[in-house]
């Protein structure tokens, strides 16, 4: 197979699986430093890779959920751009159905599930708990070999799973533009509570508990706001309600690429196992992570500034989107102990670059 001219990238569903797959994309732009890479992805999340260097175009998949006639449109506008190399990165059929139908010349992905039928070239998957980043990487290590071995293959770092994201001036500008509006001071510690999770309310501490966080905070000086997506407003005005203290309430009043910059003026953020902890990450501003029905060891890579916390009870990581019993795992995990933490952090004051 000659090298790859225009490669499709058909990204994660998941807003934090699409952040712990920027190291794949890293390594694929330095397997094919000259090639075309789109990549693919759900519309709501593609302005959280704005400013990627290593991405070429961003194109919402815009059959989504939306049936058979609508990948069939969607496909015809695809194959009119003459692919040569897709990576399929959700272990999805209708994913791979798509590049199958969108006459990408070799798809690549994971050898699971009826998507394995449709791939060209399928890499075995690797075991459950392996990080996600350590998934993204072997697609993308598959694509070299698929593609004839690249001659740039050595090029890579394979154990690189630092996660990236960028943000642009204009962004800055809106989330500086927050700040004044809040009052906010150029010196005052902004600390962001990010009470949802897009997975389901299984994966959510109390509304009351974060309230009883923003609180203390407030109490020790810091100025606290509740972020989100506009879905998770329910979520959040339920923590502002609660609390007593006046958080700031920016969940759902800006996009993604906005996010990005409010997240890195923050001296801290506390979230659930959710998106919002691996947007942290990338930007290398502090997080804490609180745990219920899932296991830190999928996402186990690039803690170095994370805290998390978990709770032993037996039931647990059982993945339900919904607790079919009391919510234990959640309401075990106390403000005072996670209040510690974020203390002890924001008293470290790491800085961000």
């Amino acid at each position: 197979m000659k090298r790859p001219r225009r490669i499709l990238v058909r990204g994660p569903n998941w807003l934090g699986d699409l952040v712990m797959a920027t190291p794949g994309f890293r390594a694929l732009r330095r397997l094919f430093p000259d090639a075309e890479i789109v990549l693919h992805a759900r519309a709501a999340h593609l302005a959280l890779l704005s400013g990627t260097p290593w991405i070429d175009q961003l194109v919402p998949v815009a059959s989504y959920h939306r049936g058979v006639a609508s990948m069939l449109r969607e496909a015809f506008v695809l194959r009119a751009r003459g692919f040569d190399l897709g990576l399929c990165l959700p272990d999805s059929t209708s994913a791979a159905l798509l590049m199958r139908a969108s006459g990408v010349a070799r798809v690549v992905g994971y050898r699971r599930g009826g998507a394995r039928w449709l791939l060209d070239h399928a890499t075995p998957a690797p075991p459950p708990m392996t990080p996600r980043e350590r998934h993204v990487l072997g697609v993308v290590r598959a694509a070299a070999d698929a593609a004839a071995g690249a001659d740039t293959i050595d090029a890579v770092d394979w154990e690189d799973t630092r996660v990236e994201l960028f943000v642009d001036a204009e962004s800055e500008e809106r989330a500086a533009r927050l700040a004044r509006d809040a009052a906010l001071g150029a010196e005052e510690p902004l600390a962001l509570l990010a009470p949802g999770a897009s997975y389901g309310p299984s994966k959510c501490w109390p509304p009351e508990s974060f309230a009883s966080l923003a609180d203390a905070l407030a109490r020790d000086g810091v100025r606290v706001a509740v972020v989100g997506a506009p879905e998770e407003r329910p979520r959040a005005e339920r923590v502002t309600a609660a609390a007593r203290s006046a958080p700031l309430d920016w969940c759902g009043r800006f996009d993604l690429r906005t996010l990005k910059a409010v997240v890195r003026r923050a001296r801290l953020l506390v979230c659930n196992d959710a998106g919002a902890r691996h947007v942290a990450v990338a930007l290398g501003v502090p997080c804490i992570a609180i745990f219920g029905p899932t296991s830190i060891a999928k996402t186990a890579l690039n803690l170095e500034h994370v805290r998390v916390f978990e709770s032993e009870v037996g039931c647990r990581p059982c993945y339900h989107r919904h607790c079919p019993i009391d919510h234990r795992c959640m309401h075990a995990i106390a403000p005072r102990a996670v209040l510690g933490a974020a203390r002890e952090t924001l008293a470290a004051g790491v800085s961000v670059s």
